[in-house]
């Protein structure tokens, strides 16, 4: 356990998302989730995939212009939000 705590706390997100066995935990969490109909863990998974997703679009920290990247950051954030608000307060099961 020591030693999955000092690798956690040793890498970067971005280093982390990219990593492979991270991306195959996900994807059978993934099916299980889907399987299983939980959709709390669907949510969560969608809602770190997004923004994972809008961090790396946005290029943020790569040289890109502060403006646009902080207009790319803010509106994919703000649909990420707006979907999980969707399915966790407005479309009831």
């Amino acid at each position: 356990m020591r030693q999955v705590l000092e690798f956690l706390s040793s890498v970067k997100v971005t280093d982390l998302s990219t990593d492979p066995r991270v991306l195959v935990a996900a994807a059978v969490l993934f099916l299980l989730a889907a399987l299983f109909r939980w959709k709390y863990v669907l949510l969560l998974l969608f809602g770190i995939g997004g923004t994972l997703a809008v961090v790396r679009y946005a290029r943020l920290g790569r040289g890109a212009s502060i403006d646009d990247s902080l207009i790319l950051f803010s509106v994919g954030t703000l649909a990420v939000a707006v979907v999980l608000i969707y399915f966790l307060f407005i479309r009831g099961d």
